[in-house]
C-alpha cells in the first residue's frame, strides 16, 4: 500500500502564548485519534506551534483506508421466527438496526447474523474531517467569532495548508479554503510562502524568518540568554514557564541585553524580578552571589539592523514598572511594620474565627508554644507571629501579592528585628508547594507549623471540612507542609499537645467536641500518600498507625525500622505469631494478667521462651528509650526460635484456668516488646 507525508497548518492572528503548547497538543493528539480511528496507518508524528501557526507533519501515511467487514449478531432462531416461521418483532428490529430488509439477513446458523464488507476510502477524502474534529476538539475556554462570520475558533483565521504528498487537499475549514501557500514573518517576510512538500515545511519557513518548531526556538532562546548572560558575567533567571511563554511570542526569536539605573536595586529584588517577568516576560541576571544585576534580556521578534533602539524601547517601558515598585517600598518604610496590624483588625480571615490580626495573635502564642518544644527561641516566635501577617496590608503586597513574606523580612530588617524574626516572616508560607524549600530557622518552622495548625483547627473547628474535589483553605497542602517541616528537619513535636493548644486559643469560636481526633486524624492521614510515593507498602504505615504516635519525626523513624525490619528472614514468621497472638489475646474474657508466674510452667519451651523474652527487654528498652527502633526490631528477630518452639510443643488454651491465664501473660509480654515499636501482626 502507498504512503505520502501530510501536512496541515492552520494560519491565525497571534495565538495566546499561554495555551500554545496545550493547543498544539490536543491539536497532535485529535489528529492522532481520527487517523487511529480510521485504521490509517503511519510512521511519525510531529506537532509545530508558533505565535501565527498550529501544524501537524505525518509522515509515510497510507493514501487509502483498508477494507472491512462487519459482523453482527442478532437474536437466535427461536426468538426470531415463531411457531409458524413468521419473523418475530426481534428478528425484524434487527434487519432495521442493520438498515437492510430481513431477507439479507443470514438465518443459516443459530442466531441471525448480518455480515457486510466495506472499502476503504481514500485518505484524501477522510482528512478534512479529521482535521476538523481535532479542531473542534481543542480546549479552547472562550471561543470568538470575527466579521460577519459564523465560525468561531480561539483566534482569527488567516490561511490554511492541507497537503498529501505533493497535492492539495481541496476543502474549507474554519472559513479558510486549503492552499499551499503558509505566510512568513509579519516583517521580514510578509509575503505567502509557497510550501514545497510537507517535508519540507521547516526550512521553506526558515527561509521566510519563521522557526515554526518550538522545541527549535527554545534551545535557540536557552543557549543565546546563556551565552548573554555569562558575557555580563552572571547567570539568568530562566524559569521554565516564563521560557515556554516567551517561546510562544517570537517567531525568529533575537534575545538582547538591557540595562536600568541602579537606583533601583535598594529595591527588594524579588519584587523588581517579579514585575519584569510577569508584566515584561524578561529574563533577569543574578551575579555570582545571587544578587540582581541592573541588566536583564528581552527575546526581541525581528532581527533588527538597530538593535539599540529596541533595548532604549524596552528600557523605556520598564523604568515606570520599576519606579513603582520602588514608591511602594519608600511609602511602606514611612512607619514600622508592627503598624501594620492595625489594618488587619478590619480584615475577615474567615467569618467565624475573626479578623486577620486575631489570628496573628493566636499564631503568636502558638509558635512560641512549638518553639519552646523543638529547641527554638520562644520569645523570637512571638515576635515573628506578632509580625507575621503585616505585610499583607502594604502597598508593596498590595500591588505584589507574590511578595507577602518576603516583604516583610525587608521591612522588619529595616525596623532592626532580630535577622531569624525577618526570615520567619517569609518561611512561615513554606514549603509552598510538593518538594519546595523548607524553613531554615527553628523560628520559622516553628510559625510555619503554627499558621498551618491554626487554620486546620480553626477550619475544622466550623465544620467546613474539605471534600474531594473542594478545599478552598488548602488544608491537604497546610497538613503536608507541617508533616515535611517535622520530618525532614527533624524535629520531634507532639502534635497531640500542640493541636490541643490550638483547639484551646480559639476558645468558643469552635466546637471543641472530637476537634483534637479529627485534626490529628487528618493529618497523619497525609502520610499515607508519602509513603506510598516513596514505596513503603501500606501495611508498614498502618501498622505504625495503630500506636498513633503524636510526633510525626517518630512515626517516621517507626516506619523506617518496620520497612527494614520486613527485609530480615525472620519477619514473615513474627507477623503471622504477632497476629495469632493478637487472636488469642482479643478472646480472652476479662483481663490478661501482668505478670507472668515461672510456677506454672510445666513444659521446657516455656521456660526458654520466657527467659528469651526477659533477655530481649533487657536489651530493647534503652533502645526503645533512644528511638533505635531499627535496632529494637533487629533485636527482637532473634525471639523466633524460641516462639516456634512455644506454639509447636505448648497448647496455650491449657485446660487448667491458672496455667492458660499464665500462658496468656506470656504471650502478651511478647506482643508488648514488638508494640513498643509496631503492631507488626499488620504485616501479615
Amino acid at each position: 500500500m502507498s504512503a505520502l507525508d501530510f501536512l496541515v497548518e492552520l494560519g491565525t492572528e497571534e495565538l495566546p502564548p499561554k495555551a500554545l503548547n496545550a493547543l498544539a497538543d490536543a491539536f497532535l493528539a485529535g489528529i492522532d485519534k481520527g487517523l487511529q480511528a480510521a485504521g490509517l496507518n503511519y510512521e511519525t508524528k510531529t506537532v509545530y506551534a508558533a505565535p501565527r501557526r498550529l501544524a501537524v507533519l505525518i509522515t509515510s501515511l497510507a493514501t487509502q483506508q483498508p477494507d472491512r467487514s462487519i459482523n453482527l449478531d442478532g437474536p437466535p432462531r427461536q426468538a426470531a421466527f415463531d411457531a409458524e416461521g413468521n419473523p418475530t418483532q426481534a428478528a425484524l428490529g434487527f434487519a432495521k438496526k442493520c438498515g437492510v430488509d430481513l431477507s439479507e439477513i443470514d438465518q443459516s446458523g443459530p442466531k441471525l447474523r448480518y455480515s457486510q464488507s466495506i472499502a476503504g476510502k481514500s485518505t484524501a477524502s477522510l482528512l478534512p474531517t479529521i482535521v476538523e474534529d481535532s479542531l473542534n476538539d481543542l480546549p479552547i475556554p472562550k471561543r470568538m467569532r470575527w466579521g460577519a462570520r459564523k465560525e468561531e475558533f480561539v483566534r482569527p483565521t488567516q490561511w490554511l495548508v492541507m497537503l498529501l504528498g505533493d497535492q492539495v487537499i481541496d476543502c474549507t475549514i474554519l472559513a479558510q479554503k486549503s492552499g499551499r501557500d503558509s505566510r512568513g514573518h509579519r516583517f521580514h517576510h510578509p509575503e505567502s510562502v509557497r510550501i514545497t512538500s510537507p517535508a519540507n515545511y521547516l526550512s521553506d519557513l526558515r527561509a521566510a524568518y519563521v522557526l515554526a518548531d518550538a522545541n527549535e526556538r527554545r534551545a535557540l532562546i536557552s543557549k543565546r540568554t546563556e551565552e548573554l548572560a555569562t558575557l555580563q558575567e552572571g547567570t539568568a533567571i530562566v524559569p521554565p514557564a516564563l521560557l515556554d511563554e516567551v517561546t510562544a511570542l517570537v517567531e525568529w526569536p533575537v534575545p538582547l541585553v538591557c540595562s536600568f539605573e541602579e537606583r533601583f536595586l535598594e529595591v527588594p529584588q524579588e519584587a523588581l524580578i517579579t514585575t519584569m517577568q510577569d508584566n515584561q516576560k524578561y529574563f533577569c541576571l543574578l551575579d555570582a552571589d545571587g544578587k540582581l544585576l541592573p541588566r536583564f534580556i528581552t527575546v526581541a521578534n525581528i532581527e533588527s539592523k538597530d538593535p539599540q533602539q529596541i533595548i532604549a524601547g524596552n528600557e523605556k517601558v520598564v523604568r515606570p514598572r520599576l519606579t513603582d515598585a520602588e514608591f511602594f517600598f519608600k511609602q511602606d518604610k514611612k512607619q514600622k511594620l508592627e503598624d501594620f496590624n492595625l489594618r488587619l483588625q478590619n480584615v475577615v480571615f474567615q467569618e467565624k474565627l475573626g479578623s486577620v490580626y486575631d489570628k496573628a495573635e493566636r499564631v503568636s502564642k502558638l509558635a512560641a508554644f512549638i518553639a519552646q518544644r523543638i529547641g527554638g527561641n520562644a520569645a523570637w516566635a512571638a515576635r515573628a507571629g506578632l509580625l507575621s501577617k503585616c505585610d499583607l496590608s502594604t502597598e508593596m503586597v498590595g500591588e505584589f501579592p507574590e511578595m507577602q513574606g518576603v516583604a516583610g523580612y525587608y521591612y522588619a530588617l529595616n525596623d532592626g528585628e532580630p535577622e531569624e524574626v525577618a526570615l520567619a516572616l517569609n518561611e512561615q508560607y513554606m514549603p509552598r508547594g510538593a518538594g519546595a524549600e523548607l524553613p531554615t530557622t527553628l523560628t520559622g518552622a516553628a510559625v510555619a507549623i503554627a499558621d498551618k495548625l491554626d487554620t486546620l483547627v480553626g477550619i475544622f473547628g466550623i465544620g467546613m471540612l474539605p471534600t474531594g474535589s473542594k478545599d478552598p483553605y488548602a488544608l491537604r497542602r497546610a497538613a503536608l507542609g507541617v508533616l515535611r517541616i517535622l520530618i525532614d528537619k527533624k524535629l520531634d513535636l507532639d502534635l497531640n499537645d500542640a493541636v490541643a493548644f490550638a483547639v484551646n486559643a480559639f476558645g468558643t469560636k469552635v466546637k471543641v467536641a472530637g476537634l483534637n481526633d479529627s485534626v490529628l486524624e487528618f493529618i497523619f492521614d497525609r502520610l499515607r500518600a508519602r509513603y506510598e510515593d516513596e514505596g513503603v507498602d501500606v501495611a508498614t504505615y498502618l501498622s505504625v498507625r495503630a500506636l498513633k504516635p503524636g510526633s510525626a519525626l517518630d512515626f517516621d523513624q517507626r516506619v523506617q525500622a518496620v520497612q527494614a525490619f520486613r527485609q530480615l528472614p525472620e519477619a514473615a514468621a513474627l507477623a503471622a505469631v504477632n497476629k495469632r497472638v493478637s487472636n488469642l489475646l482479643s478472646k480472652v474474657e476479662g483481663s490478661v494478667p501482668t505478670v507472668v508466674e515461672a510456677k506454672y510452667f510445666d513444659n521446657a519451651n516455656e521456660f526458654s521462651l520466657y527467659s528469651a523474652i526477659q533477655q530481649a527487654d533487657q536489651a530493647v528498652q534503652p533502645m526503645a528509650a533512644a528511638r533505635q527502633y531499627s535496632e529494637s526490631l533487629a533485636r527482637l528477630a532473634a525471639l523466633r526460635e524460641p516462639v516456634d518452639a512455644f506454639f509447636e510443643a505448648v497448647m496455650v488454651n491449657a485446660d487448667d484456668a491458672k496455667v492458660r491465664a499464665n500462658r496468656y501473660a506470656l504471650l502478651a509480654r511478647l506482643r508488648g516488646l514488638f508494640l513498643g515499636v509496631a503492631d507488626i501482626s499488620l504485616l501479615g
